[in-house]
């Protein structure tokens, strides 16, 4: 009887190993795609902002009001660019923190799992946020 318990610790143990393998696996994949994506982001943006700065300087220097607006939005678009790109790399930050934690041996999983409130018949009735069903059975 006291292969049982070991065998239960050792079944929880390689579980708990294998979740953290898949946690690696995953964190590796999406760090790589933001690495990518980052790269093209930081291309565009600087096409799209040198684009932006020429069509304004030139319609500036024109007199042509509305190719000037035409600029501002396209700089306008690579500040929205530059945004993204910087969104990705705080991600990008964090997951290399948690694929550390991995290799260290400290990694906590803190992603949070919303579970639904289960009510019991007594429940629904006592709680007053009860809900009008959708079709009443009276016919």
């Amino acid at each position: 009887m006291n292969s049982a318990p070991i065998d239960n610790t050792l079944a929880i143990r390689n579980l708990f190993e294998e979740n953290k393998l898949e946690d690696l696996k995953a964190f590796m994949e999406k760090r790589k795609c933001l690495n990518q994506w980052n790269l093209v982001l930081v291309y565009l943006f600087h096409i799209v902002q040198s684009a932006g700065i020429l069509t304004t300087t030139i319609a500036a220097g024109y007199d042509m009001k509305i190719l000037v607006w035409v600029g501002v939005g396209l700089n306008i678009l690579a500040s929205l660019i530059n945004v993204f790109e910087k969104t990705n790399n705080t991600i990008s930050k964090h997951l290399f923190k948690d694929i550390q934690a991995i290799k260290d041996g400290t990694f906590v999983d803190e992603g949070s799992i919303e579970m639904p409130a289960v009510k019991s018949e007594s429940d629904g009735s006592s709680s007053g946020d009860s809900k009008q069903p959708l079709l009443s059975e009276d016919k």
